[in-house]
């Protein structure tokens, strides 16, 4: 469990504030049906994604052609804004994503890319770096018992997240990619 405090938020100028919340994540089917789940997902569009994740790692950083393929995969409405980005920034953010020991630094980096917001720098994360990383969707916190959905997302909940889903995954002898995709599954036959 993870208590996120409350906080001041400046963005555009315009002060928010974050209401002390709990978020508790509770798997909502029992672990051992995981592996029933992952099963169910139809994982045909991951191969071109998985082969850009073994490249970008391999470089240290994603191309723009990557970073607009994984963009697409994540939401293809989005397109339009993660194309617009320049091909060097996209290197430079991306390589400080895959290299830097802070956590908080390499998921809050990403969302300096126009069209990356938190769930976007997940997806980015979840394939591309070596670390086991959840994607941060609707989906899958529907499955975790996250509902409603927080305002607004931040380190400290992506965190809480990423440490909960690690656990999971671990004890279950899961990747994170088998744990999101039954979680997503799940979401998609039962919300």
């Amino acid at each position: 469990m993870s208590t996120v405090a409350p906080k001041q938020w400046h963005r555009n100028g315009f002060a928010r504030h974050i209401i002390n919340m709990e978020t508790k994540f509770t798997l909502r089917f029992p672990p051992s049906d995981i592996p029933r789940w992952t099963d169910r997902y139809d994982d045909s569009a991951e191969a071109a994604v998985g082969a850009i994740a073994c490249a970008a790692r391999a470089r240290g950083f994603l191309d723009h052609a990557e970073f607009v393929q994984l963009g697409e995969w994540k939401s293809p409405r989005i397109r339009p804004r993660v194309a617009a980005n320049d091909p060097t920034f996209v290197k430079a953010v991306t390589r400080t994503a895959f290299t830097t020991p802070d956590e908080r630094l390499r998921i809050e980096v990403l969302t300096l890319l126009r069209g990356v917001a938190w769930p976007m720098a997940s997806v980015i994360l979840h394939w591309c770096h070596p670390d086991r990383y959840p994607i941060l969707d609707y989906r899958a916190l529907w499955s975790l018992g996250v509902d409603p959905l927080p305002a607004y997302y931040d380190f400290p909940f992506w965190w809480a997240y990423t440490e909960y889903c690690r656990e999971l995954a671990g004890g279950a002898g899961l990747s994170m990619r088998k744990l999101d995709q039954a979680l997503w599954q799940y979401s998609k036959e039962k919300q």
